[in-house]
């Protein structure tokens, strides 16, 4: 069976999250987000008194914190080889690691690139930033100018990883799911 391996992406507070859960309440294999559960850990670990955007100030050593991230990534990817269904949706491929260090003005090494380069998806869905609907919250710590200026980094690096991103339209959760589901399949 051809598994097509497709990522959900988008800034902080635009609905993604949402349409990932809303595709696994039909019955689609989804991996879900890993940054969340790493940014509260290292807010535990840290000083989490001030309030700041950059989950990386709450750990001792951000590229470690990059590399964990990317390992997770990659390892969903792995994972989805094994699965015999016709779709595996992911809340953030491997490129989002770079998208969010090129924000933060952050140096990667070359297994970053190679990451990005070996485990390749079939289609990108990006959910643009949406004020209506942005709220932040104890994980998701971005302003929503922060948020439009991350969405930015993610269509710049799916498309220099040679991606074409689809732009998930500003609708309700249902219909978003209906637009990637028909982007999918156009019969």
């Amino acid at each position: 069976m051809n598994n097509n391996k497709v990522v959900i992406t988008g800034a902080p507070g635009t609905g993604k999250t949402s349409i990932i859960n809303g595709l696994e309440d039909k019955g689609y294999y989804c991996f879900h987000e890993i940054i969340r559960d790493m940014t509260s850990n290292a807010k535990k670990e840290g000083e989490a008194e001030a309030f700041v955007s950059n989950p990386l100030v709450f750990v001792e050593d951000a590229l470690q914190f990059n590399k964990d991230l990317l390992s997770g990534r990659v390892q969903h990817y792995k994972n989805s080889l094994e699965l015999d269904v016709p779709f595996s949706f992911f809340d953030r491929g491997v490129p989002d690691v770079l998208a969010y260090m090129d924000f933060f003005d952050q140096t990667y090494q070359e297994e970053f690139i190679s990451a990005c380069e070996d485990h390749r998806y079939d289609s990108i869905f990006i959910v643009p930033p949406w004020q209506e609907i942005y709220i932040s919250d104890n994980e998701r710590l971005e302003t929503f100018d922060e948020a439009e200026k991350i969405h930015e980094a993610l269509v710049n690096t799916y498309t220099r990883f040679g991606y074409d991103p689809i732009i998930v339209p500003k609708n309700p959760v249902s219909d978003r799911i209906a637009f990637v589901l028909e982007t999918l399949n156009p019969n």
